[in-house]
Parts: C-alpha cells; sequence; structure tokens
C-alpha cells in the first residue's frame, strides 16, 4: 500500500482549490478524479455567478466564506487575466407586496457587512434596465460573473507548480480508518490501494457516498443528500440585460434568475427541481414555467425565444419541504466533529461553492495545519 501525505477527492472548482491550498503551504497533494477531466459536474454546470454574499443567514460558513471568497476572488481573476466582469445584479420588485422582501435583503446584507446596496424605485430600475418591470429593485455592484473552466485551469496550474499531482480516472470505491491517517481503495483501469496522512473529502454529489464508503467513518454523522436539479435557457438573439436580473424570492411563483456570461449570451434559470440520482436529462416541458416566470419582470419575452440549453445539479442538504435551502449551511466536518484522524469531509458544497471556492481552501488548510 503506497503511503502518501495528502489526497483531495474531488477535482470540481473546490477540491482544486483546496489541493492549490494545501500544496503551496507545503503539502504533498494527490488528487484523485473520478471523471476523465477536472470540473465535470456542478463546477461546469452552473450560472458562474460571483456572489456579493448578501443573503446567507449571518454568521454561517455560506455567509463569511462567501464574503471572503468573493475578495480573494476578484483579486485573484484580475491577478492572473481570468475572465470576470463586475456586472452587478438587480433583485427586483414586481409587485407592491414584494417590496418589503428587499428590505430583509438589505438587512442581511447589512448584517453580513456588505454595504454597498443601492434601493431603488421603479423609475431607477428602468434607469438601469429599460426592459425590467418592477415597482422597486436593490442593486448589488459587487455582483459579477467569471469564467469557470478558466478558473480551474489556474488553480491546477498553481497546484500543479507547488508539486501536486491530478489522477483522473480515479474513482475512490472505499476505505478505512487507520489510526493516523486513511487507507483508500481505488478503483478505475488501474485499482490501487492508497493510505493517506490526510484526505479531504471534496466529491460534491458523492461525497456522502464517499464518506460512507470509510470504514470508522460514523454513519450518523453523513448528512442525507437531496439531487436539486436546474434547468437553464438561453435566449435566441441579443440579450436587453446589462445586469444578472433576480426576482425577489417567492413561494407563489417560480423564480428565474437573468445570468449573462462573458460572451454576453443571455440565460434563464435555474428552476428547482428533484432527482433520485444524478440525471442531466432536460426536461423540456419546463419551458411553460419559465415563460410565465420570466414575463412577470419582462412582459417582452417574445414566444419562442427560449431555447434548451443545458442543467446542473446540485448537492442539497435540505430537500423539497425546504424550497429556497433556508437554515442549511456548507458543512466542512473535521476530525473534531467526527473523529477520524486526518479526514475532512465537505457536505452541501452548493453556491456560493464557486464564490467561495479560495476561501474554502483557505479554511481547510487552516484546519489542517
Amino acid at each position: 500500500m503506497e503511503q502518501l501525505d495528502c489526497v483531495v477527492i474531488g477535482a470540481g472548482v473546490v477540491g482544486l482549490a483546496v489541493a492549490r491550498a494545501l500544496a503551496q503551504a507545503g503539502r504533498e497533494v494527490l488528487i484523485l478524479e473520478a471523471e476523465g477531466a477536472f470540473g465535470t459536474h456542478t463546477s461546469a454546470r452552473n450560472s458562474e455567478v460571483i456572489h456579493a454574499g448578501l443573503s446567507y443567514a449571518p454568521g454561517s460558513l455560506k455567509a463569511r466564506l462567501c464574503r471572503r471568497g468573493r475578495d480573494l476572488l476578484y483579486a485573484y481573476a484580475a491577478e492572473r487575466g481570468i475572465g470576470h466582469r463586475r456586472i452587478g445584479k438587480l433583485i427586483v420588485a414586481v409587485t407592491d407586496d414584494e417590496v418589503a422582501g428587499l428590505h430583509k435583503y438589505q438587512q442581511l446584507a447589512a448584517a453580513n457587512d456588505v454595504h454597498d446596496l443601492a434601493l431603488l424605485d421603479g423609475a431607477g430600475v428602468r434607469a438601469l434596465e429599460p426592459e425590467v418591470n418592477a415597482v422597486a429593485g436593490l442593486h448589488s455592484p459587487s455582483t459579477g460573473i467569471v469564467d469557470s473552466h478558466g478558473l480551474m485551469l489556474a488553480y491546477l496550474g498553481d497546484a500543479e507548480r507547488a508539486g501536486a499531482t491530478l489522477v483522473p480516472h480515479s474513482p475512490v470505491t472505499g476505505g478505512a480508518a487507520m489510526g493516523q491517517g486513511v487507507a483508500l481503495e481505488v478503483g478505475g483501469a488501474q485499482p490501487m490501494q492508497v493510505r493517506a496522512r490526510t484526505v479531504v473529502n471534496a466529491a460534491g454529489l458523492w461525497a456522502h457516498e464517499v464518506a460512507r464508503s470509510i470504514a470508522g467513518m460514523p454513519p450518523a454523522l453523513v448528512p442525507p443528500i437531496h439531487y436539486a436539479i436546474g434547468h437553464y435557457y438561453t435566449l435566441a438573439g441579443r440579450s436587453p440585460f446589462q445586469r444578472l436580473v433576480y426576482p425577489v424570492a417567492r413561494e407563489a411563483a417560480m423564480r428565474v434568475h437573468v445570468t449573462l456570461d462573458l460572451g454576453g449570451q443571455c440565460k434563464f434559470g435555474p428552476d428547482i427541481d428533484w432527482r433520485d440520482a444524478v440525471d442531466y436529462r432536460f426536461d423540456e416541458r419546463s419551458a411553460e414555467r419559465f415563460y410565465a416566470g420570466i414575463r412577470r419582470f419582462w412582459p417582452a419575452l417574445p414566444d419562442g425565444a427560449l431555447q434548451p440549453g443545458y442543467t446542473g445539479i446540485r448537492p442539497r442538504l435540505a430537500g423539497p419541504e425546504s424550497l429556497h435551502n433556508a437554515g442549511t449551511d456548507f458543512i466542512i466536518q473535521g476530525p473534531r466533529e467526527h473523529g477520524v484522524a486526518g479526514l475532512v469531509n465537505l457536505f452541501g458544497i452548493e453556491s456560493p461553492g464557486l464564490t467561495s471556492s479560495l476561501a474554502i481552501g483557505e479554511h481547510v488548510a487552516a484546519l489542517l495545519a
């Protein structure tokens, strides 16, 4: 059995950020990835938004790591020449009864030390986004977009320059706590056994399966996972929007986000539905819901303008009973919580995981220092 210093399981944006942080701290890092390339699941199937950190529970890991990660990410992307734009976001109230929701966002943002929001009336919203129908809005200038693939390439490059190695086609199929480390069974074309002093389980949609497969890891401390699928539609033709547009969260109507990519392509989504397994099939029956949701704030959306784009799946720790994921947080679980020396589990790393990635890397490296 090969003896290693540190293994990171999963080469998504968070696993790569963790591997980078550990390698730059002087650790010898092996990155095991089940797929043939890095970042093929949640990291590649999202909105590529840099979140400002204004809507998470104050004091939560999501709030703290998003705010820290946002600042680190903007600085890193600028330094490394990674495509990004601080384009801003409008949260809009379509009806008078939704305006109270804007004030709640303001209060949450202030509690999370985000103080650059501007409350707008309907005319102020139209001055920024003439096509948007709203009675009021909240402008977040710190929200942006980033090239997620370019970001992951940069993280991997940093990690490799610091001595880390990525091994694709290497699914972790089991393991066992070994006193001062963890033994892992690795599948693929050339199955092997390795033992590492430190193992970081950043397997995303499969993190709970990996954790359950490690003998000695208390099963009761592995949270249930819910596969929340989101559809994205693209807009045919030129985008009428210059910014991201998010309606106020509400239960009574579908909430459809406007997102833009660095090429200016307008996308709508994600919605939220539930699957029993990782299944990326696109359900085009969702189009009717999208048209209705978008026309609440953009009545001029033409018939036939939406084209099926792609789907993404979020590893949610709350299911359909908690539609807006209220009350759930990232779980970063170390030996103090579960008692397995050298093991760190990352559970429920959905949005704002990309924004938080550098801060999560910092956090895990500090946990293991």
